[in-house]
């Protein structure tokens, strides 16, 4: 009994370990897609002020997501966004949204 016991509590421990590797995992993916706008809006977003490209810091997740399909679709008109948002998936880009724009 003592070795079911503890056989469960190790795959217990191995499973929370597992998940925890798997957000970091996640996190790093998230950060690293939101690493790829740092070369034009500066790191964060946050850029520099009275430059030509937008400060994409001060906009809220859920407005930075709506641009960021407008210009996927074509809605939206641009120089260099369109071509880049087109080799993103939507979760790609509302991942991109959620760690660079304002949070509630």
């Amino acid at each position: 009994m003592k070795s079911l016991a503890y056989s469960v509590l190790l795959l217990a421990s191995l499973s929370s370990s597992c998940w925890a590797q798997i957000s970091t995992a996640d996190q790093l993916d998230q950060q690293g897609l939101a690493a790829t706008c740092a070369n034009c809006h500066g790191t964060n977003g946050k850029g520099l002020p009275n430059a030509s490209i937008p400060l994409i810091s001060q906009l809220s997740s859920e407005e930075l997501l709506a641009q960021l399909l407008a210009y996927k679709s074509g809605n939206r008109s641009g120089t260099l966004m369109p071509q880049l948002t087109k080799g993103y998936t939507d979760a790609q880009l509302e991942s991109i949204a959620n760690q660079l724009g304002q949070k509630p």
